[in-house]
């Protein structure tokens, strides 16, 4: 059998063992390409190489250890799931680390998503019978006013009446588990 020159370490990423459940850290050379003009007005084109690190769950490993084998990684970054499917032994690959190894009855995780969004839609929920308002707008509204909105001392500030959205949204949940 032909010896392959590549300058990927297959034997090692072979043995490396990826599993589903496993928590990986991949870190990527990217080379991004910027298109500007030059004080000659001619057209130049610049590199610039920088290492990108995502870590998630590996969801799925497919083809093994072959030539053509790739792995699924989910993460959640800013409340956004996503994921990316790495080849193996993708040069563009700079490192594979293996984080957290987790126990899974599964070949493939993909039910995670949906238990994922679930997870979502219910802080969600809570956050909207709270009353919860971001920074933006506490800075927003200071900034109209355009003076301090702290409670002076020995005033005692009250939470607002129940609104009626509380039961609706506690009737949807019901509704939910009752489905």
């Amino acid at each position: 059998m032909e010896k392959v020159l590549t300058p990927v370490n297959a034997e090692g990423r072979a043995t490396l063992g990826i599993r589903p459940g496993d928590t990986v850290r991949v870190t990527q050379n990217i080379i991004e390409l910027k298109k500007g003009r030059g004080t000659d007005k001619k057209e130049k084109t610049i590199k610039n190489a920088r290492k990108q690190v995502f870590e998630g769950l590996v969801i799925a490993v497919k083809h093994g250890t072959e030539a053509g084998a790739s792995f699924t990684v989910r993460a959640t970054l800013s409340g956004v799931g996503v994921e990316k499917v790495f080849p193996l032994y993708s040069p563009a690959i700079d490192s594979i680390e293996i984080v957290k190894r987790s126990k899974v009855r599964r070949a493939k995780l993909y039910f995670i998503r949906e238990k994922a969004a679930k997870a979502m839609r219910r802080q969600l929920r809570n956050a909207r019978i709270m009353h919860v308002k971001s920074d933006e707008t506490l800075a927003s509204t200071e900034a109209e006013e355009g003076v301090e909105t702290a409670p002076e001392e020995g005033t005692v500030e009250t939470a607002p009446a129940e609104i009626p959205e509380t039961e609706v949204t506690e009737e949807k949940e019901t509704a939910e588990v009752a489905a």
